[in-house]
């Protein structure tokens, strides 16, 4: 009779262990002292957090760095509205934009480092010659170290940068809506000229 008991006592216990390892929703350990601890999964860590730029806020005050020249007679005039090509941000590919303001300089193509977060910012467009800090009187070239003034996002502006491309073209200011949110856009910066195509 004892022996049927322990028999079925250590059944028990084998099933809540073998029940207690297929549990994924919570894992557990056992500590020196017999006491048991959650453990936290590395997709428990990782769910909420995102190294993806383009998700992060932008800028939408519609300031002008100081030294900017307008365009005198840009393709896209203020006002007009023009299909966006680039794909700066999600939800602005293929959408018709509102021309807020169009500008004669240099656009870089820049990579940083968020200055607050510590993450590679590659490839981002676009920065212009005016938002440089101390910006010489002749455009930088691939590999020039900068620093940058322009805030259009969070840990832009400070940060040091490598020219990776330039282009001296029309920048524009465009105000859209976001395909994906439905949100507007406003006084997104920078579009250049080629990154634009006539409205129907």
């Amino acid at each position: 009779m004892l022996n049927s008991k322990k028999l079925t006592a250590l059944l028990v216990l084998s099933t809540s262990l073998v029940l207690g390892a297929c549990n994924t929703d919570n894992s557990q350990s056992t500590t020196d002292d017999g006491e048991i601890e959650e453990l936290t999964t590395e997709e428990d860590t990782s769910s909420d957090e995102s190294s993806d730029h383009t998700e992060m806020e932008h800028d939408e005050s519609g300031e002008i760095p100081e030294g900017l020249e307008e365009e005198t007679n840009p393709t896209y005039p203020v006002d007009s509205e023009a299909v966006i090509l680039a794909s700066h941000m999600p939800g602005m590919e293929g959408v018709t934009g509102t021309i807020v303001g169009a500008f004669d300089t240099v656009a870089y193509e820049v990579t940083y480092d968020d200055t607050e977060t510590g993450e590679s910012i590659e490839n981002h467009k676009w920065v212009v010659h005016e938002e440089i800090e101390d910006a010489t009187d002749v455009p930088y070239q691939d590999g020039d170290e900068v620093i940058l003034e322009a805030y259009h996002m969070p840990g832009m502006e400070g940060a040091t940068a490598t020219i990776d491309s330039s282009e001296d073209t029309t920048v524009y200011m465009v105000t859209y809506t976001d395909s994906e949110t439905g949100d507007t856009v406003e006084n997104h910066k920078w579009v250049t000229e080629d990154e634009l195509e006539p409205a129907e």
